[in-house]
């Protein structure tokens, strides 16, 4: 066999698919209405001003998520299975590729949540797609409403 054989042969086996790697992690949910279980954290205090994957700014009062399991720039319904409160939040971010909480949320988003204190809590995630639902505002128009 020749040696260009054997090395597409090879990326075949390996899931090399037009010199791309696929990757079930970092795979982007697309589908309104799919449905995720797991576990969301919040984002620390030392990505606040930082720019997102999607090129916005994170702040942690607005009502945003790193998520690398959901498309960016969809909003998705999160609901706390602990207490059942919800909230509406936009993906705009990744998580470490390795990390395997299902969604990290902004620090405005777990206090409504009611899971600031522990850190960490089970959810269930809902995709609700890259429309904004009514009423939802970003952190800049909340802010400059309030002006």
């Amino acid at each position: 066999m020749s040696a260009r054989k054997v090395l597409v042969v090879a990326a075949v086996l390996l899931g090399y698919s037009s010199g791309a790697q696929t990757d079930a992690k970092h795979s982007s949910s697309k589908k309104t209405g799919e449905v995720f279980y797991g576990t969301a954290s919040f984002y620390s205090n030392k990505f606040d001003g930082r720019e997102t994957a999607n090129g916005d700014v994170f702040h942690q009062e607005g009502m945003t998520a790193a998520c690398n399991r959901i498309a960016l720039n969809n909003f998705v319904k999160v609901i706390n299975e602990r207490n059942k409160r919800v909230v509406v939040v936009k993906v705009t971010d990744r998580m470490h590729p390795n990390n395997k909480r299902l969604i990290d949320l902004s620090r405005a988003a777990a206090k409504k949540l009611g899971y600031t204190g522990s850190g960490l809590t089970k959810v269930k995630v809902e995709v609700l797609g890259k429309e904004a639902p009514k009423g939802w505002q970003s952190f800049e128009e909340r802010a400059s409403s309030q002006n």
